[in-house]
């Protein structure tokens, strides 16, 4: 039995475990092992087309009859700045020429967009029992249209100050996201890459500030750190890279390998990759493009740039052009199926709670 229920009751699952959407890595086995353990599965999408989105619904009801998170981004759209992009160019020509690629594309397209009215009547059509957004809410008028039907509305905060705008905006539950988390941070504002508030710090201090149950998430890869969340006045939380060492989790062989070997001291929040901070295993092209702290070109466009370095690095199997997204707690990380991974969490902290 958990400490206290609410998280679980509003979620109508049985453990106050969610698994992190990750788009890209997560996949329908994935979510489904979660979910038919107890968990929240979730699915991420960025790229994918609506129609794939549906489709992958359809395939988790099939493996499923539990509910399961549909998580979107919500960042604003990319401004183009000529200034920033030649001086972008000048700075990853080298890496170029070092891979043999052609020149730096003159102008990078934004690969994907926002989460906007279309993907809104998809979720209307398809009524997933959970909505999570990362990188702030959409319009106002489109949770009032989720929450019409009953969807449970989920989204990420980095500071106090973001949960209590979540807070005051009706969303269901905060996720309060520590420094130490894996992949892009969701912080509304694309803040410098060495400012962040860490877990221990940040989720008793959201508890405080909002009255909506809080999930922490960052830093959590084991039962001992769901049991501290508890203690902290969490009702949950949320693990992604923990998740990553699953089986069913569509990853590189690069990526599975790095988590494997990982140490607490392996990653650090880069903009070279996407543009906007996320955490990820460094490397010489990381560090080299954090040398200057000039602006890069906005989020999502890029990754217009940095994408040949990554499908390039990724063919010559070299690691200082890949963009491995994991998080600090990576080194606790233990290679089961998800539905055994959430039994022995689920195990593990509620001995250590019931202490």
């Amino acid at each position: 039995m958990w400490p206290k229920t609410d998280l679980t009751e509003l979620l109508k699952v049985e453990h106050p475990i969610i698994q992190a959407p990750m788009a890209g890595s997560a996949t329908v086995t994935l979510a489904a092992g979660v979910s038919n353990a107890g968990g929240l599965g979730s699915l991420g999408y960025a790229t994918t087309p609506l129609e794939k989105i549906r489709e992958n619904v359809q395939a988790l009801r099939t493996a499923t009859d539990k509910p399961f998170n549909l998580n979107f981004f919500t960042h604003s759209p990319p401004k183009e700045n000529i200034e920033i992009n030649s001086r972008t160019r000048d700075r990853i020509r080298p890496f170029y020429e070092e891979l043999g690629l052609t020149d730096v594309p003159e102008f990078a397209e934004t690969p994907f967009g926002t989460f906007d009215a279309d993907t809104l009547s998809l979720l209307l059509e398809l009524k997933p029992v959970v909505t999570s957004f990362h990188f702030g809410l959409p319009g106002m008028k489109m949770v009032e249209a989720l929450k019409d039907y009953g969807c449970v509305i989920l989204c990420t905060a980095t500071t106090v100050a973001e949960a209590r705008a979540l807070n005051e905006a009706g969303v269901d539950a905060i996720i309060a996201q520590g420094w130490e988390a894996g992949g892009h941070r969701g912080t509304f504002d694309t803040t410098y890459e060495d400012f962040g508030v860490g877990s221990m710090a940040l989720v008793p201090q959201v508890v405080d500030a909002v009255d909506v149950p809080v999930i922490a998430a960052g830093g959590i890869a084991d039962g001992r750190g769901i049991a501290a969340a508890f203690a902290l006045g969490a009702r949950g939380v949320q693990m992604g890279t923990a998740f990553l060492s699953c089986p069913e989790a569509e990853v590189s062989d690069a990526h599975r390998a790095a988590i494997r070997n990982a140490t607490d001291e392996d990653t650090r929040l880069t903009r070279a990759f996407s543009g906007r901070p996320a955490r990820a295993k460094n490397n010489r092209y990381i560090d080299a493009m954090a040398e200057h702290r000039t602006p890069l070109p906005d989020f999502p466009t890029m990754y217009g740039f940095s994408g040949p370095l990554q499908e390039q690095g990724a063919e010559r199997k070299d690691s200082d052009f890949q963009f491995l997204l994991y998080g600090q707690a990576a080194g606790l990380n233990r290679e089961l199926p998800a539905a055994e991974l959430v039994r022995t969490l689920v195990k593990d902290a509620q001995n250590i709670l019931s202490k």
